[in-house]
C-alpha cells in the first residue's frame, strides 16, 4: 500500500540526460540525483533503528543499523517514516558500544547498513566502519544497501566521503526500488534491477563483480512444500 505522503512526493530526474547511470536509471519511480547533489550535509546523524541478530539482511546472522533520511523517495517504499533525516533519535556512544559488544559474539557474521540511504550518513558510518576494521578486521564482513547505482557512485563529481565508505564495506545491494520490477523470488533485494555486488573484486578490476554466493528462488518454497506434502499424502493412501 503506498502511504499518502508517499503518493504525493514529487519525483524529478536532476541528471536529465545523462546516460550510463546503471540499470533502469533513470526511473519515474524514484528521484535521481547529479553528480555530487546530495552529500552528507543533509545528515542529522539520526538513527531510525537497530536490529541484533538477524538473518534477513544479508547472509549469516548479523546486526543492522537503520540510518534516517533518503531523498530518492521511491514509489511504494516499506520506509517511508523514515525518510526524514530528523526520524529516529541521535547516535550515541551507548549505541556504538552495543554494537561493538554484539559483533564480538562468535556466531554474529557481521553487520548491514540500512535506511534511510546510508551513502548519506557517512557522518556515522564512516567512523563506525573503520572501528569495526581497527577491531575486527575482516573477520567480519559489512553489508550496505543504497538507492544509489555502482554507476553513480563512480562518476567524476560524487562526493569522496561515498568512495571512502565504499572502501570499508564487502558486499553492497545497489540500486532504487523500482516496484514495476518487484520479485518477492529475489535474494536480499525487492527488485531486478538491484544488484548485490562484490565491493573490493569491483573496485580492483573497475567493474561490477556480482556476489559469487547469489542465489535466486525459481518458485516460492511454499510451493514446493505443498507439492512434497500432497505427493506423499497420495502415496500414504
Amino acid at each position: 500500500m503506498v502511504s499518502s505522503a508517499d503518493s504525493s512526493v514529487v519525483r524529478r530526474d536532476f541528471a536529465s540526460g545523462e546516460t550510463g547511470r546503471g540499470p533502469f536509471i533513470p526511473t519515474n519511480r524514484s528521484s535521481n540525483p547529479k553528480a555530487g547533489q546530495w552529500t552528507n550535509a543533509m545528515s542529522r546523524n539520526m538513527i531510525a533503528d537497530y536490529k541484533r541478530f538477524l538473518m534477513t539482511d544479508g547472509e549469516g546472522i548479523r546486526c543492522s543499523l537503520y540510518v534516517s533520511g533518503c531523498p530518492f523517495h521511491c514509489e511504494d517504499c516499506y520506509n517511508t517514516s523514515i525518510w526524514d533525516f530528523r526520524a529516529g533519535h541521535e547516535y550515541n556512544d551507548r549505541l556504538e558500544a552495543q554494537i561493538m559488544s554484539d559483533l564480538s559474539l562468535p556466531y554474529v557474521q557481521g553487520i548491514t547498513f540500512l535506511g534511510g540511504e546510508p551513502l548519506l550518513n557517512t557522518g556515522v558510518l564512516l567512523p563506525l566502519a573503520h572501528r569495526i576494521r581497527e577491531r575486527f578486521g575482516h573477520a567480519k564482513d559489512i553489508w550496505c544497501w543504497t538507492g544509489y547505482t555502482w554507476e553513480e557512485l563512480m562518476r567524476d563529481g560524487e562526493t569522496p566521503d561515498k568512495r571512502e565508505l565504499l572502501e570499508q564495506i564487502d558486499i553492497l545491494v545497489d540500486g532504487r526500488y523500482i516496484k514495476d520490477l518487484h520479485d518477492s523470488l529475489l535474494q536480499f533485494r525487492g527488485s531486478s534491477n538491484q544488484r548485490i555486488i562484490d565491493v573490493p573484486k569491483s573496485l580492483e578490476r573497475g567493474e561490477v563483480v556480482i556476489w559469487e554466493k547469489l542465489h535466486d528462488q525459481t518458485r516460492f518454497i511454499p510451493e514446493i512444500y505443498g507439492k512434497d506434502r500432497s505427493a506423499g499424502e497420495g502415496a500414504a493412501s
